[in-house]
């Protein structure tokens, strides 16, 4: 086969781990695969493709990530600071047999990440910073449980927020939706991007180029990188099995990031205007995705 991984006979059991003859499970996909590698096409490794196995290990994984993000949104108000919320979300992961995937990574010193208006990503909690009315912030959670990674994100408004940005927001939600909408088996991951992209930069806003979703599942960060400025019939195949983020980062303003901030994580819009991001989880199937975590 085109990615070197042995291939059984037809009547052994199937390389996923189903129990099921080859014949009756992934030898049509496979096949298809390999006509799509023929034909010059990007298609992802069998390794890259997430075994039923597996898919039920990141579900329960998911299960306490959708729990964290659940008990933020009960208990989010003015006044909170993001040193809080970082409490609430290693406590309640903890409780729940799990552990957060962001602490200690790479050296991030914290458990979340808590985006604040112009933070476009990887804003650490603080004891100092005290959220207050007008505000929107980003909690994204990552969760490890017996080995297996989820990672999804919300954005809270708190009080009364701008018309524009509560806008940026909404859009940022609906352009998610609709990179949902476009996974479908056997398209490219170009048309994913172009969907999500359409939504943002059709409501006047930009898209972040730097950053994007990515595979997970064994992993934190696993290929494919998920760009959301690629145009649509480019890119990766998406084979069932495939599982990873949609996650857009969405600018009120221009396109251009900020990455000095000497603790080496935060990144801000360069022009200091809010940004919103929203990320799901998803495993491509033989019709469509299902949502892991949200």
């Amino acid at each position: 086969m085109y990615d070197g991984l042995p291939t059984p006979d037809r009547n052994d059991k199937c390389w996923c781990g189903s129990g099921k003859k080859y014949k009756k499970c992934h030898l049509n996909n496979d096949e298809r695969l390999q006509r799509l590698y023929d034909e010059g096409f990007e298609v992802p490794s069998r390794d890259m493709l997430k075994t039923p196995e597996v898919i039920e290990g990141i579900k329960r994984s998911a299960e306490v990530n959708i729990g964290v993000l659940d008990y933020v949104a009960e208990h989010i108000r003015a006044g909170i600071t993001t040193e809080e919320i970082d409490q609430w979300v290693y406590n309640y992961t903890v409780e729940h047999g799990a552990i957060p995937a962001p602490l200690n990574y790479e050296g991030y010193p914290k458990s979340v990440c808590t985006s604040v208006n112009e933070v476009v990503c990887h804003g650490i909690p603080s004891p100092d910073e005290v959220l207050k009315d007008g505000d929107i912030i980003n909690v994204d959670c990552s969760t490890i449980k017996d080995g297996y990674f989820s990672d999804s994100s919300r954005m809270f408004m708190i009080g009364e927020v701008d018309p524009e940005v509560k806008r940026l927001v909404e859009v940022t939600k609906a352009s998610v939706e609709a990179g949902i909408a476009a996974v479908k088996p056997w398209c490219q991951l170009g048309d994913v991007s172009a969907a999500v992209n359409k939504v943002a930069t059709d409501a006047g806003f930009t898209v972040v180029r730097e950053f994007g979703g990515h595979g997970i599942g064994l992993e934190f960060h696993e290929d494919p990188f998920v760009s959301f400025v690629e145009p649509a019939n480019t890119g990766i195949i998406l084979a069932p099995g495939m599982c990873f983020t949609i996650e857009p980062m969405v600018n009120l303003g221009a396109q251009p990031i900020d990455m000095s901030d000497p603790n080496g994580w935060t990144v801000r819009t360069k022009d200091g205007k809010p940004t919103a991001q929203w990320e799901v989880q998803l495993v491509v199937t033989e019709t469509g995705c299902e949502l892991l975590s949200w």
